[in-house]
């Protein structure tokens, strides 16, 4: 990997050996699966994101092409099932959330100017649980075990008499196992935000990208509970017979639908929120100058973050419930239009107002902005009832959350990939191919999905795995399947282009594209403690502030080079006052350990082994109760570590 030098940092050589000391990893297979350094695992989690995102695009073109031609038998009504319903978990569980979490976890210490994590272990965990827990669902699909219930799994078709088998406990347990990776990674990204900013770097100096990563990891720790409620109570039912969504016994069938989509509305704003963040992050470098409007651009993400908690029962419009209770629900989601529309009046006018450089990461935001207006135009039809419960369960839905999902994560996922690949991998990415790319992926996204929102209002229903020729559905869906591999070449060619970049992509420079945010400042890759010299931070664009440049190439202070151990700095967390140093862990085995006993866990629940399951929790607790016990410190240290 290609190693290009920012300019000259303010640290004497002698502080820069001491930090190669205390941060660098030798290359051995233990520092491998014992790294703690938040850039590592950023990338591990983008490439196993994308290495799932490929398994579930691949489901997706099996079942287009299982539907290209009426009565087609391609696949049989259980494969179907199966494909359909890994597609869905993987896409929302396993790929959307988990690669914008994988840019967090890159870029967030590297934008406020800290040297890693606030919780290094914790981040470390989160990986190896999602990795194991993506790895627990995907196994069961070459047995035929797969989960078949639909990625929203409603009872009582998912209970275990209508789905005998393990289908639907894989897909429980999974989630469970899932959502401890996203519940650490979400604590993690607000500690490290409130308390580790560089020295200067007030609430209103924070980068939007990491404003949008905040307000996500909120919504999961609050909205995360429910989903984890719902399949704990699911799987009770199906092993235990406990009977929460029996009507017989006291239960109530809706009580599912409930609690998952008081988690699900505000998982497509968990979704999309830090992928308008990479919105915001690239928009800069290719206008020449800030967001318009930042105050109000945060005002939105923070309004987006409270409101999307009251909407949750538009998907619900056509279940029976109290006609008064409709109303509030409707005008909960036309509001929650308002801040979106917000943000996307801010990022035109920063367009209109700036010197527009067109490069392929640009492309990939043009195309955003205009998919995703269109999903939020059908999504307001959504929030009137009358309309709602016309459509409901049709193709047209179908293509009203591609166009939001799509148009709202993988546009800027792409973006953000073409943006930062420089500063990750220390190469040039291939313009011409980056441009191919765009315009089939732009073009396959738009034929795949649009005509799906006339053979929806033409009455073809979803979640079918074939249908007959008279209805004239035919024609329509064949131009869908095409358009999907279109879609599929268009991302072939991103991959080729990354791997291109890696192998034969010229050495970047530090700052290719005259960004604004700290990352830029750093060599491209950055080194393993990002900053020889701890930023002072003076203004919202800090790269392209002088004095905050300054800060970072002269006069450095030992207490801003925290070269005598492996630290970084605490500061305050509304004015990024400084506060103290505090020592950061060691790469340590502890947190695959963890995992691993965990992965014993739920797979002995999963078939029922519970003497097993009780040793594996036994083991969980051995490891914590060792990763939690204090160390003991040299006494030179203990004014540093505490």
């Amino acid at each position: 990997m290609s190693t290009t030098t920012a300019p000259p940092s303010g640290a004497s050589q002698e502080d820069l050996s001491r930090l190669d000391e205390h941060w660098g990893e030798r290359p051995s297979l233990r520092a491998w699966f014992s790294t703690v350094d938040h850039k590592r695992i950023g990338r591990r989690y983008l490439v196993t994101a994308s290495l799932f995102f490929v398994l579930a695009g691949v489901s997706a073109l099996a079942m287009r092409t299982q539907l290209a031609r009426p009565e087609s038998n391609l696949l049989s009504p259980q494969e179907y099932n199966q494909l359909f319903t890994m597609h869905g978990t993987a896409m929302i569980f396993l790929f959307s959330t988990p690669m914008l979490f994988g840019f967090g976890n890159y870029l967030v210490p590297l934008m406020i100017g800290a040297r890693d994590m606030a919780f290094p272990k914790l981040n470390a965990l989160g990986y190896w649980v999602f990795l194991f827990a993506g790895l627990f669902m995907w196994a069961s699909l070459p047995f035929g075990a797969a989960p078949n219930g639909g990625w929203f799994a409603y009872v009582p078709l998912t209970d275990d008499v209508n789905t005998p088998g393990l289908h639907m406990d894989v897909y429980t347990l999974g989630l469970l196992f899932l959502g401890i990776a996203t519940t650490a990674g979400s604590i993690n990204f607000i500690v490290t935000a409130l308390k580790l900013r560089a020295p200067g770097m007030s609430l209103n100096r924070v980068p939007l990208f990491v404003w949008a990563i905040v307000a996500t990891a909120f919504m999961v720790i609050f909205a995360l509970p429910a989903l984890n409620l719902d399949n704990a109570m699911l799987f009770l039912d199906r092993r235990f017979d406990t009977r929460f969504f029996d009507p017989d016994a006291a239960g109530n069938v809706l009580l599912w639908q409930h609690l998952f989509w008081i988690f699900g509305h505000p998982d497509v704003y968990i979704i999309v929120m830090p992928a308008l963040g990479i919105v915001s992050a690239v928009l800069p470098a290719f206008t020449r100058r800030g967001v318009v409007g930042y105050v109000l651009v945060v005002l939105a993400i923070v309004s987006i973050s409270i409101i999307s908690f009251g909407v949750w029962v538009h998907h619900m419009f056509a279940t029976g419930l109290p006609q008064l209770s409709y109303s509030f629900f409707s005008a909960a989601s036309t509001i929650i239009t308002i801040p979106s529309g917000i943000q996307i009046f801010a990022w035109l006018a920063t367009m209109a107002l700036g010197r527009v450089v067109v490069k392929v990461p640009l492309l990939f935001l043009v195309g955003f902005i205009v998919t995703f207006v269109l999903g939020g135009f059908t999504g307001t039809m959504f929030a009137l009832t009358a309309f709602d419960q016309q459509v409901t369960d049709s193709y047209f839905v179908v293509a009203h959350f591609h166009y939001v999902l799509i148009g709202g994560a993988v546009f800027p996922i792409l973006a953000g990939i073409y943006y930062w690949l420089p500063k990750i991998t220390g190469r040039m990415y291939h313009e011409g191919l980056g441009r191919w790319a765009f315009w089939l992926f732009f073009t396959g996204m738009q034929v795949t999905f649009f005509p799906m929102h006339l053979y929806g209002l033409f009455g073809m229903p979803r979640r079918v795995y074939t249908y007959r020729s008279e209805p004239g559905w035919d024609v329509w869906n064949l131009v869908s399947t095409v358009g999907a591999y279109i879609l599929a070449a268009g991302l072939l060619l991103v991959l080729v282009g990354v791997l291109h970049a890696v192998r034969r992509g010229r050495p970047a420079p530090p700052d290719p594209w005259g960004g604004d945010t700290l990352e830029w400042s750093t060599d491209s890759p950055p080194k393993p403690y990002n900053f020889p010299v701890l930023p002072q931070v003076h203004s919202l664009h800090p790269t392209w502030d002088e004095p905050s440049r300054s800060s970072m190439a002269e006069g450095a202070t030992p207490d801003r080079t925290l070269a005598d151990g492996r630290t970084t700095l605490l500061t305050s967390e509304l004015d990024g006052r400084r506060e103290r140093a505090v020592r950061m862990p060691e790469s340590s085995l502890q947190p695959l350990l963890l995992a691993l006993a965990m992965l014993v866990f739920f797979t002995a629940m999963l078939f029922a082994w519970y003497p097993v399951a009780g040793a594996a929790a036994l083991a969980v607790a051995v490891v914590v109760a060792v990763w939690l016990w204090p160390p003991r410190l040299p006494e030179e240290e203990l004014g540093v570590a505490r």
